[in-house]
């Protein structure tokens, strides 16, 4: 578990491919922090596991469906990532709860500068829209950011110098994907709402002894 708020941006270092998934070897501060094999962390919202450390570099594998359904399958040397280690029993939560499980490829489609802030909207798929409302919070590359507005497929979020900064975000350019990861919530209020439609059963289907046709 995350909280979407970066500690810090990696550089990948050497991307090995190794079908179907590949090793990446990521250049980061996150080792001086006391990173330890085994140890789950973000990389662009996504959650890899350490399976390697050489003084700052840190190795992870990702498999052929993150690569094919993140941005990380587009990562080479020189790519900057946002990184994040996961929640100890007891830290602050100053962002969201995020899981590092991608939803789904989102695409930047509108950069406004309003200096030194920027404001961002990106297209999603349709049927994520549901989860994602106005004031709500939503991971970003594994940024937690809060929506501004939403529409049937896009949403807008508002950045500010430090992000603009600090992540990778600030250097998105029209057409970038993007990993999204939708506030948990949402997800389990959809789930129920879907069911509670799927299990309703109209009047006329009832008998007069209340069982079900």
């Amino acid at each position: 578990m995350f909280t979407g708020l970066v500690e810090t941006m990696g550089t990948i270092v050497q991307r090995l491919d190794q079908p179907p998934g590949c090793r990446l070897r990521i250049a980061s501060g996150i080792t001086a922090q006391g990173a330890q094999l085994g140890d789950s962390i973000c990389i662009n919202g996504c959650c890899l596991t350490v399976i390697e450390i050489n003084g700052n570099e840190l190795d992870f594998e990702a498999g052929e469906e993150t690569l094919s359904r993140t941005n990380l399958g587009k990562l080479h040397a020189g790519s900057h990532v946002n990184m994040e280690r996961s929640l100890a029993v007891g830290d602050r939560l100053g962002g969201h709860y995020v899981t590092g499980h991608i939803d789904a490829l989102g695409t930047l489609i509108e950069r406004r500068e309003d200096p030194p802030w920027a404001n961002l909207r990106f297209r999603l798929p349709v049927s994520l829209a549901s989860q994602v409302a106005s004031k709500g919070s939503i991971a970003i590359d594994g940024v937690s950011l809060t929506v501004v507005d939403a529409d049937s497929d896009s949403f807008s979020v508002a950045l500010i110098p430090h992000t603009l900064e600090v992540t990778t975000l600030g250097s998105l350019q029209i057409g970038d994907s993007v990993n999204l990861e939708t506030d948990v919530l949402a997800k389990y209020v959809q789930r129920s709402l879907s069911i509670q439609t799927t299990d309703q059963v109209p009047d006329h289907e009832i008998d007069d002894k209340g069982s079900k046709h």
